[in-house]
């Protein structure tokens, strides 16, 4: 486990680049990573990103793709336009979460 800087704040990060404690996280700091990786944040990513952190804190880790469809009520398709290249994974990341088990 390593420190990032981000949005200005310092975060506890895994090898992977993500966060290991969400506490940490603010919404200036799911825009920063989002730019990242060449995201531009709409209401509908908002959506995903609430509805992960909290299944997140009601469950004790990162919703996968399938529960994130689900429970946010996007479409899997509408979900890859999304987040691209692995919703999951990016919405997790986005969302200041630990990379899902579901997700390679």
């Amino acid at each position: 486990m390593s420190t990032a800087t981000i949005a200005g704040h310092a975060v506890s990060v895994d090898a992977d680049g993500f966060m290991t404690d969400p506490q940490q996280w603010t919404p200036e700091i799911a825009t920063v990573i989002a730019a990242s990786v060449g995201l531009s944040l709409t209401e509908r990513h908002w959506k995903v990103i609430e509805f992960c952190r909290r299944d997140a804190a009601d469950k004790g880790e990162p919703p996968g793709l399938r529960r994130i469809a689900q429970g946010a009520e996007i479409p899997v398709k509408e979900l890859y336009q999304l987040f691209p290249k692995g919703p999951g994974i990016l919405a997790a990341k986005v969302s200041g979460l630990t990379k899902p088990k579901s997700c390679v």
